[in-house]
């Protein structure tokens, strides 16, 4: 099982040096992308991840920076030959994202299929609400399973588990400080966790005109030091702080390690697009 990080950045203003969020699990020969923000079909290129494996995509939450490319990513696999079924997960409402996504691409959809003579590409794509926690997938020596973050407004906001033979990975998608988080990677190999840096948070939001947005990110997400009691709490191996805010070089990686491990002692990595991370 290999864990690549695609895009690490975090927010939907895009940065120069980092891409909006999204990681990818390969196992045997399947492609599982948790989150899709804007150009994870690029980054995938980039990673030398063939597109025509893409298994399952699993949304964490709605925010755009995490479900702009939802419908983009499964369509721009089948026109690289993806012909299997795609597994489409995420909280109340995914389903009907994606259905508004084939209603507008239906010229285009309907085109292409004519002219190649694909498959049909709704058909190939089987969406699944995720309401709670629960185990969402187990096969092919892979089992999958969610839990309930917090990340207010929304109601509901996952965090994913993939357990193998070879390994368990956990990401914690948008959250603060979360005790259901904690109780989803427990004993985890590797906890993949947003991070925030709350003094440097006026790089964010410069020229945002939204009087109320560094509220939000302190109220809502989760610092890198807390990032790191919930890896220790949690007892995982490896702590990778992705979703970074901000995602500038305005913070650098010794200021990131240096927040996390003052509450963790394990190891940590400040993730990098296109970074494959060992899981032991």
């Amino acid at each position: 099982m290999r864990l690549i990080m695609l895009g690490t950045a975090g927010g939907p203003r895009p940065v120069a040096k980092r891409s909006a969020p999204a990681q990818a699990i390969v196992h045997r020969g399947e492609v599982h992308v948790v989150d899709c923000g804007n150009g994870v079909a690029r980054q995938m290129a980039l990673a030398g991840i063939p597109r025509r494996d893409l298994t399952g995509v699993y949304i964490t939450h709605h925010h755009a920076d995490h479900m702009l490319d939802l419908g983009a990513l499964p369509l721009i696999a089948w026109t690289d030959g993806c012909e299997n079924e795609i597994d489409v997960y995420g909280p109340p409402g995914t389903t009907g994202m994606v259905e508004d996504f084939l209603s507008m691409t239906r010229p285009e959809i309907e085109a292409r299929t004519a002219t190649t003579g694909r498959r049909s590409f709704p058909e190939m794509l089987r969406n699944t609400d995720v309401p709670d926690a629960r185990v969402i997938r187990d096969a092919n020596g892979l089992r999958v399973s969610t839990g309930l973050v917090d990340h207010p407004p929304f109601d509901v906001a996952l965090g994913y588990r993939f357990d193998s033979d070879e390994g368990s990975v956990v990401f914690s998608g948008d959250t603060r400080f979360s005790p259901g988080l904690v109780e989803l990677a427990r004993g985890a190999d590797v906890l993949v966790h947003e991070a925030i840096f709350p003094e440097a948070l006026a790089a964010q939001v410069e020229g945002s005109k939204a009087e109320t947005l560094i509220q939000h990110l302190t109220s809502c997400h989760t610092t890198a030091a807390d990032a790191g009691r919930a890896a220790r709490e949690a007892g995982v191996g490896t702590l990778v702080l992705s979703h970074l805010v901000p995602g500038s070089d305005v913070v650098s990686d010794e200021m990131w390690l240096e927040a996390a491990a003052s509450s963790f002692d394990g190891r940590i990595i400040v993730a990098r697009d296109l970074q494959e991370i060992e899981l032991r």
